[in-house]
């Protein structure tokens, strides 16, 4: 019975041969072979030792925006002491507001701990550092560093993301002899993250859409709770209290 022989094929980055196949046959005539050889447009084993190496490179980061801004506006009535002078306070005898929220870090700096946000189905946590700038006739409060906490995904995402905001707060000097002045703050957040790899299906549009939304649904929620808590603080420094204390319940 005739016996077939295969040796295993012989590979480079320039050719590829196949060895021949030998059936020898009991008769006398010689065995049938048959060779075959591919070979590329470039045969030297010189001419591909000098070639670069193949590479496929892609851009794995795509980066979504989120914006919003919001301006709240309040009538205060003036009291004992103007509220013109509250507002110009330095920044070291400001009242954190509410202690379970805002804790002093200096004189100028505070942290803030924002509460859980919604986005999606993740729940976020970002924990704000925040510096005031003494302004006439009121501040600036700027954004420095922002954390989120929450589940790993969510604190994975914390050296993949920029944000900027800015509130200025302040109230109108032309109503200063008047019997209330309005005390105004005005906010802008600007959010740039990679897309985390569990979102890449979601359209960019679509992400940057419902983040926007989030953050306005931020700034709607905050702003008059803050400015509430402004207000109150001033009626307590009006009225003589100098403690400074927070009067906050955790709801800022």
């Amino acid at each position: 019975m005739a016996a077939a022989r295969y040796a295993a094929p012989s590979c480079s980055s320039s050719f590829v041969r196949l060895s021949s196949f030998s059936y020898p046959s009991t008769s006398t005539r010689r065995p049938l072979s048959f060779r075959y050889s591919l070979s590329s447009q470039s045969s030297s084993p010189e001419e591909s030792s000098h070639k670069p190496p193949f590479r496929v490179s892609a851009s794995t980061s795509t980066k979504a925006r989120f914006f919003a801004r919001r301006k709240e506006s309040i009538a205060v009535n003036q009291l004992q002491r103007p509220l013109s002078e509250y507002m110009s306070l330095p920044a070291s005898q400001y009242s954190v507001l509410d202690a379970e929220r805002i804790e002093r870090v200096d004189d100028n700096t505070f942290r803030c701990y924002v509460y859980r946000i919604k986005f999606f189905t993740f729940e976020v946590c970002p924990v704000l550092l925040v510096r005031v700038e003494e302004q006439p006739n009121g501040c600036c409060i700027r954004l420095l560093s922002c954390k989120l906490e929450g589940s790993p995904i969510v604190a994975a995402q914390n050296d993949k993301f920029d944000a900027s905001m800015v509130n200025n707060i302040s109230c109108d000097s032309n109503q200063a002899n008047s019997s209330f002045q309005y005390l105004t703050s005005e906010t802008s957040i600007e959010v740039s993250i990679d897309v985390p790899f569990t979102f890449r299906a979601i359209p960019v549009q679509v992400i940057e859409s419902t983040g926007a939304r989030v953050l306005d649904q931020v700034l709607r929620i905050m702003l008059p709770r803050f400015m509430a808590q402004l207000v109150k603080d001033y009626k307590a420094w009006a009225a003589g209290d100098t403690s400074r204390q927070p009067l906050g319940t955790g709801k800022i």
